[in-house]
C-alpha cells in the first residue's frame, strides 16, 4: 500500500491498472523506467553524489581506465582488424567511455581503427553524453540491432540491473506470477496473477524450491545476451558485463527502489526513484553460450580489477599527490575492490569469440 504524495507517474498507472486490470512486474518496472513522458532514466540526472546513485565510474577513474587497459589488450591479443566498434550499453554521462577513450589514446592505431557507438534511450543522458565526449566521433543507437557488423568491443555496466524482470511465486497451485494491482483503497499493490511459469523454465532453472518461494526472470536481460554472443560469435571481438548479482539461479525477492541514495518503497515515487534487481548471471552466460560464443567467469568485480592491476595503477596516480588526495584513492580503491563493498556483491562476467581465456579470467 502507498502512502507518500503521488506522482504524475503513479496516477498514470493507477488508471491504466483500473481500465485494464493489473499488470506485471515487468510491465510495471518499464513504465516506471521508461515511460516517455514521466520514465525515470527519460528525464532524471540519477548518476553522482547529487543523483540517486553512484556507479563505479563515477567513484574512480581508476574503474575506466583500467576497463580501457582490457579492450586494448584484447584489440592487440585477437588482432582486430578496424573498423572495429566500440559499444557502451547504458552508457549514463559518458564517464566510463570517457576514461576508456582515455587509455585508448595512448596507441594512436587502436583509436583510429575504432567506431564509437553508445546505446542509449535516454534523451537526458545522450545530451549529458555528448557534452562530455565532444572530442570524439560518436554514433548514437536505441538498441544493439542497428550497430554494423564487425568485430566489436562492448562493455555494459549496471546495465542488467535495470532491465525489467518477472516474478513468479511458488503457490499450492504451481508458480504464479507476482502482479502490481490495487487495493480496496485504489492504492498500487502486489498480488498473485494467473500467469504461470513452464515446466521448461522451471527445469532450466534447476531449482529446489518450497512454497513461498520467489523466481524472478528476466527475458529483455537474455535477449541482449544472446544477441552479444551472437554478434561476437560471428564478427570477433570481446565483451564485459559488470553488474551487482549473483553467480547461479537462485529463489528470492531482489525487486528494490533507490532515491537519493535510500531504498525507498518500490510502489511509491514512481518515476522519480531508480527500480532494479539483482543480476541473474548463469542466465546471461547460458543465453551467450547457446549463440557459440565463449563465456568466462563471473568473477567479482574486486578480483577482476586486482587482476588487472588496481593498485599498482592507484600507487601510479598518488604518486606526487597531497596526503589528502592519496587518502582519497585508497578510500575509492576499497569501495571498489573491497569484499564488503563493491568487491563481491558485483560481478563481471567476459564474452569472447575465442576460447582462450582472457586476463584475469583464468582461474
Amino acid at each position: 500500500m502507498t502512502s507518500s504524495a503521488s506522482t504524475p507517474l503513479q496516477e498514470k498507472i493507477k488508471k491504466r491498472i483500473a481500465d485494464h486490470g493489473p499488470m506485471t512486474l515487468a510491465e510495471y518496472m518499464g513504465i516506471c523506467l521508461s515511460d516517455p513522458e514521466y520514465g525515470y532514466y527519460m528525464r532524471q540526472q540519477p548518476f553522482g553524489t547529487k543523483g540517486d546513485f553512484t556507479t563505479a565510474p563515477e567513484i574512480s577513474q581508476l574503474f575506466g581506465e583500467l576497463i580501457g587497459a582490457w579492450l586494448m589488450h584484447q584489440w592487440l591479443s585477437q588482432d582486430l582488424k578496424g573498423p572495429v566498434n566500440l559499444v557502451e550499453m547504458g552508457p549514463g554521462r559518458g564517464t566510463l567511455m570517457k576514461d576508456i577513450l582515455r587509455v585508448i589514446s595512448l596507441r594512436p592505431q587502436m583509436l583510429a581503427n575504432i567506431q564509437i557507438h553508445l546505446v542509449e534511450t535516454s534523451p537526458s543522458l545522450r545530451k549529458a553524453q555528448r557534452k562530455l565526449l565532444k572530442a570524439y566521433t560518436i554514433k548514437w543507437h536505441d538498441t544493439l540491432e542497428t550497430i554494423p557488423d564487425g568485430p566489436t568491443l562492448l562493455v555494459a555496466n549496471e546495465l542488467f540491473d535495470a532491465l525489467p524482470i518477472h516474478q513468479y511465486q511458488l503457490t499450492e497451485h504451481g508458480w504464479r506470477e507476482r502482479c502490481v494491482g490495487l487495493d480496496a483503497d485504489g492504492n498500487l499493490t502486489f498480488g498473485i496473477g494467473s500467469g504461470t511459469l513452464s515446466p521448461a523454465d522451471v527445469a532450466k532453472a534447476g531449482l529446489q524450491a518450497k512454497l513461498g518461494d520467489t523466481l524472478e526472470l528476466s527475458p529483455a536481460s537474455t535477449a541482449i545476451a544472446s544477441q552479444i554472443g551472437q554478434r561476437l560469435k560471428a564478427n570477433g571481438g570481446a565483451a564485459l558485463l559488470i553488474d551487482y548479482g549473483y553467480a547461479k539461479t537462485a529463489t528470492g525477492d531482489t525487486f528494490q527502489a533507490l532515491k537519493k541514495h535510500e531504498y525507498v518503497s518500490t510502489l511509491e515515487h514512481c518515476g522519480e526513484a531508480d527500480l532494479t534487481a539483482h543480476v541473474n548471471f548463469q542466465a546471461l552466460a547460458s543465453a551467450a553460450t547457446a549463440e557459440g560464443a565463449n563465456v568466462h567467469g563471473p568473477i567479482g568485480q574486486g578480483e577482476f580489477l586486482l587482476g588487472l592491476g588496481l593498485l599498482e595503477r592507484a600507487g601510479q596516480l598518488g604518486t606526487g599527490k597531497s596526503t589528502l588526495d592519496q587518502d582519497q584513492i585508497r578510500k575509492d580503491v576499497e569501495r571498489l575492490a573491497a569484499d564488503d563493498q563493491m568487491g563481491t556483491l558485483f560481478k563481471v562476467l567476459s564474452i569472447t569469440n575465442t576460447s582462450e581465456k582472457p586476463i584475469p579470467f583464468q582461474n
